[in-house]
């Protein structure tokens, strides 16, 4: 793998490629020899954050990431870092150009290379993902469809980040995984007392660890034994699993107060804002009475409904001939209808104003209602801000929204929305309390300022300390830091500190890796993946049902893909557009037998995927060696990987 960037998430995601997936990586970064000097100090730094994999970590079978010295990625950088003969790319710069210019040159240098380029530009994402599929094509004319859709994926990091963020918002965790629209969350659960049922979710994904008092400092992994977390359990071990809690697999819900039945109508059925409550009663009233004229019109003069309406009209717009020689019915009649077009007028007149009310303020920003409650709190509405936004709304979640600049972004969505925004600097007295923070469910402090998130933070867990608070810093180890002295300080409140780089990097690890990657969960210091797989090609899952597929310890069927092979979208971790539904099935019976042409979403660990992939794992840690005075016994993870004579050997 080789990961090309000019910023902390090329940092980040070398540590993810090979502390997570245990992949070779080269970084190909700008610096200098005091940066060189300082570089393995911060990759051992944000490795030791990442570090879970299914054992210990390794040393000598797992090196660090190469490093190649390059200001900008260059055909000769490019060459250096071994891109003709890499399996992916990640390119990473801040600058669109740079990346649009590097892929370019790498689809040239290795036609056949899955290439993952960050952009900020979606159109212009879009347009290069299609221009550096079709030259894959033209490379090579026989590449499957699969392969196809996988050899490019552009993707920006404010989109990577921002399922994370809305889920701190909503669950208070950023372990999820996105799939197919929906966002799935790993829920910790404490052992049950007794007589207690516990709620299974959607499935047991793991046991936790039985220990916590291990003084080898392995616990959680490997070496802990029998006490170490059991990944993807049966049902019989869950069941005898006295005193462990659980991690299990849940959609992300949000359980505060709805919109009102009345807020989601007025959006639906804007045309009814056009007049107060109070208006078209009178309207209808006039109407009403000139109904009632018309057919007492009709009664007296046996007049036709048509004559009698329209001489009701011209009575009523003042300019019909007086009545003189008319009976008295009908010159008291004529009166009456006066008397209610003088009421008409200053009623037209009401409606045309409040209707030019209404369209002006339809342009407007709305303000928050006062009892509002339940709802979160979003600061900024820039490039981050703004996705997060667009998330929060369509998991129906209330949303408050503060921006300083009236041009920001942001704006227009939530104008659209009809989302409520208060104008003006966070950090001035009133504006926290013009969004009813005291009130709120949540705090997301997405600003580009790292002071500025940290003092509304501050401030509103002085004003509620039970406050569920997400705030965006730039540097990991600040964020660490002030994640550590909230919790502290705060105890009753749940409070993260993340930067984007590290809410961003599991997705661009899980695209390098293919598209059938939807994300990696960590459990304690092991790893669950999870992918989409064709059942085509894979004979443990080919003819048999989903309970015979389940592999405890290895891998589990969560879920069917419901579409037909020629409709299904080919990246289920990616967004859903416009008017697309979700296809895939969560509630799948344990009888079904999986047939060639179904795809399975399945949990899996490191190991049990590249089982299923066709692949040996990854490199792990030395196997273990159990000497006695006159044999060697060498433990072997994979037999397959080893020669027919090696194989005699090692049995």
């Amino acid at each position: 793998m080789v990961v090309c960037g000019d910023d902390g998430l090329a940092h980040r995601l070398a540590a993810e490629l090979q502390d997570v997936y245990r992949q070779q990586v080269v970084l190909v970064a700008p610096g200098d020899e005091s940066e060189e000097a300082e570089r393995p100090t911060a990759l051992s730094r944000s490795a030791r954050l990442l570090r879970r994999a299914d054992g210990p970590v390794a040393t000598a079978a797992s090196p660090p990431p190469r490093d190649v010295v390059a200001v900008s990625p260059t055909e000769a950088a490019l060459l250096q870092a071994g891109v003709d003969r890499a399996a992916a790319l990640a390119l990473l710069y801040e600058d669109d150009e740079t990346n649009l210019r590097a892929a370019l040159a790498a689809r040239r240098l290795s036609p056949g290379l899955r290439l993952v380029v960050r952009m900020y530009n979606r159109k212009l994402g879009q347009r290069l993902e299609e221009l550096l599929d079709q030259a894959a094509l033209v490379a090579s004319p026989g590449i499957d469809r699969v392969t196809l859709d996988a050899s490019t994926t552009v993707l920006s990091d404010a989109d990577t980040a921002a399922p994370a963020l809305a889920a701190t918002a909503v669950a208070g965790t950023s372990k999820v995984v996105q799939a197919d629209g929906v966002l799935l969350r790993a829920a910790e659960r404490t052992p049950p007392g007794r007589g207690e049922v516990p709620d299974p979710g959607l499935c047991t994904l793991a046991l936790l660890s039985s220990t916590t008092d291990d003084p080898a400092g392995a616990e959680g992994s490997e070496a802990s034994g029998p006490q170490s977390p059991l990944l993807l359990p049966d049902d019989r071990a869950v069941a005898g699993a006295s005193g462990r809690g659980s991690v299990v697999l849940e959609t992300v819900r949000y359980a505060g107060p709805a919109l009102s039945a009345r807020r989601l109508a007025r959006r639906g059925a804007p045309l009814r804002e056009l007049f107060s409550y109070r208006l078209r009663w009178a309207l209808a009233g006039i109407v009403a009475s000139v109904l009632a004229l018309t057919l007492t019109t009709m009664l007296l003069t046996d007049a036709d409904p048509v004559h009698a309406a329209y001489l009701t009209l011209l009575d009523l717009f003042s300019i019909n001939d007086p009545a003189l020689g008319a009976p008295a019915t009908h010159q008291i009649l004529q009166l009456l209808t006066g008397l209610v077009g003088l009421a008409l007028l200053p009623l037209l007149v009401a409606g045309a104003l409040e209707a030019l009310g209404t369209f002006r303020a339809a342009g407007a920003l709305r303000r928050p209602p006062r009892g509002l409650s339940g709802h979160v709190v979003l600061l900024g509405l820039g490039k981050i801000g703004t996705r997060v936004l667009a998330r929060l709304r369509e998991l129906d979640i209330p949303v408050v929204c503060v921006e300083e600049d009236p041009d920001a972004r942001g704006i227009p969505l939530a104008r659209g929305l009809g989302v409520p925004v208060v104008l003006g600097d966070v950090t001035e007295d009133g504006v926290l309390e013009a969004t009813k923070i005291h009130r709120a469910h949540a705090l997301l402090a997405l600003t580009s300022s790292d002071t500025t998130n940290l003092e509304a933070t501050l401030y509103a867990l002085t004003v509620k300390p039970d406050l569920r608070v997400a705030l965006r810093l730039y540097d990991d180890n600040f964020a660490t830091a002030v994640h550590r002295t909230l919790r502290t300080a705060h105890p009753d409140a749940l409070t993260r500190s993340r930067s984007v780089t590290h809410l961003a990097a599991p997705a661009f690890a899980g695209a390098m890796m293919g598209r059938q990657i939807l994300g990696a969960i960590p459990v304690e210091r092991k790893v669950l993946l999870f992918a989409a797989l064709p059942v085509a090609g894979h004979p443990q899952f080919e003819g048999r049902t989903v309970s015979e597929a389940f592999r405890p310890g290895a891998w589990r069927v969560l879920a069917l893909d419901t579409a037909s092979p020629t409709a299904r979208r080919p990246d289920l971790a990616s967004a859903h557009h416009d008017g697309e539904q979700p296809q895939l099935l969560w509630d799948l019976h344990p009888g079904y037998v999986l047939r060639p042409e179904d795809r399975v979403v399945i949990a899996a660990t490191r190991r049990g995927l590249a089982e299923l992939l066709g692949t040996s794992p990854s490199p792990g840690p030395p196997p273990r060696r159990t000497r006695s005075a006159h044999h060697t016994l060498i433990r072997v993870r994979n037999k397959r990987c080893l020669s027919p004579v090696e194989r005699g050997s090692t049995e």
